[in-house]
């Protein structure tokens, strides 16, 4: 049987052996008949919150947080949408700040910029890249319960209206995107991200996919974003596998956030009745795929059913030449392989930018190993402490011959679907 695999801007097509694999892929839900039309109605009728006309005066500085180039968000469908109503509402445009909610991201391009939010948008409005590392882009307010220090960006604490724009999927260690996420990492301090992504709480048996209260990283992000709940509207959007919008959940930052992933666990959350040999995953294609940091959530997903000692390929084509380099693969290098990176990871007082995505990666190959089929040149690959693929078929054909009774899962659309044991 042939699968379409998410693989980049058109996909991979792959041949597996009928009678032994299963598909697993979320509910499909249609896009939505009018994507304007239903944007700006949840603008004026939002959940739990004052219509975003409501919430605007003609002075006031309003910032806008975006999500970056590594997410999917259709920001140049919601961006100009939203400007306009703002505009309409009576926003002056001079008063208006795009932050790109990198986290610990790098800077994204001017060129990149413009394709995310289209050129005009960047011609006429002020569009700053959040800056994690800089001191003097960053406020203090405080601390979290877990004593966090809360760092934000200032443009954003300094703000008189804030709007935070995003989309929800399931999410690896904080339960779902979206919400909170928009402003805890999205435009936080370094110092606040690593204190919240630190060994014990990515370790926590409910830092996980689907949860969220109840995740104490989760509740942390939060806590550190209600520090600047005051005039606060949130815009987020659900998406199918087509990247057409399905939902939109606008107003307050809890309940909208609630409402919105409530949608997608019906959607995305798939039971299987045992585990698999291998599991083949992807990382939903492009922008999601564009490097192997992000790849670990694809991993990620296909991990909650693969059997101990089994074997997983990810299939994420990391086109993004920027993406080989980092902190998360220089903490790659420095052990030689996942046994001793968390041994690394979990001493005490060890912090390093980026540990989270490879303590996630080494917990997955302790269970598993993970081959991965990408743009990528082989030794890159080895390097970090993955095996390269060069052909997705002919390896899943390998593996099964080595035990008759074997079977093989496809999540072609890789995290958008969360496959989990019936029961667990």
């Amino acid at each position: 049987m042939k699968v379409h695999l998410a693989y980049g801007k058109n996909g991979l097509d792959v041949e597996f052996p009928d009678g032994r694999t299963t598909v697993i892929t979320p509910s499909h839900v249609a896009g939505l008949a009018d994507e304007r039309a239903t944007f700006v109605e949840a603008l004026k009728k939002p959940i739990a919150a004052k219509p975003l006309s409501e919430t605007v005066r003609p002075a006031d500085r309003i910032c806008i947080v975006f999500s970056d180039i590594t997410r999917a968000t259709p920001n140049e469908r919601i961006i100009p949408w939203l400007l306009a109503e703002l505009e309409q509402a009576g926003a002056r445009r001079e008063n208006i700040t795009l932050l790109n909610a990198l986290g610990t991201h790098r800077p994204n391009t001017p060129a990149e910029l413009e394709k995310m939010l289209t050129p005009e948008v960047v011609a006429n409005y002020r569009v700053v890249n959040h800056e994690a590392t800089q001191p003097e882009a960053l406020a203090k307010l405080g601390a979290t319960r877990a004593g966090n220090e809360i760092l934000l960006n200032r443009i954003l604490v300094e703000a008189d209206v804030r709007i935070i724009t995003g989309f929800i999927e399931p999410h690896f260690f904080a339960g779902f995107s979206g919400g909170p996420k928009g402003i805890m990492p999205g435009v936080a301090g370094l110092h606040t991200v690593e204190r919240n992504h630190g060994a014990a709480m990515i370790g926590h048996p409910n830092a996980t996919w689907g949860v969220t209260f109840g995740n104490p990283l989760w509740e942390d992000i939060l806590e550190v974003a209600q520090t600047v709940n005051r005039r606060l509207f949130l815009v987020n959007v659900t998406l199918n596998d087509r990247k057409q919008i399905t939902r939109v959940f606008a107003g307050d930052l809890v309940e909208a956030h609630r409402a919105g992933c409530a949608f997608v666990k019906q959607t995305a959350m798939q039971p299987v009745d045992a585990p698999f040999h291998v599991v083949v995953t992807t990382n939903s294609g492009y922008p999601l795929d564009l490097n192997l940091y992000q790849a670990v959530k694809g991993m990620s997903a296909a991990a909650r059913i693969v059997r101990p000692g089994g074997a997983i390929i990810i299939a994420a084509e990391c086109s993004d030449p920027k993406g080989r380099s980092g902190p998360f693969f220089d903490l790659l290098q420095q052990r030689d392989g996942p046994d001793g990176l968390l041994e690394l990871i979990n001493t005490p007082g060890f912090c390093c930018p980026e540990q989270w995505q490879v303590q996630v990666q080494s917990l997955i190959q302790k269970k598993a190993s993970v081959s991965v089929y990408s743009s990528l040149p082989a030794e890159f690959v080895r390097r970090t402490h993955l095996e390269p693929c060069t052909d997705i078929a002919a390896t899943v054909r390998e593996l099964l011959a080595r035990d008759g009774d074997a079977r093989v899962a496809v999540l072609p659309l890789g995290p958008l679907t969360i496959p989990y044991l019936r029961g667990a």
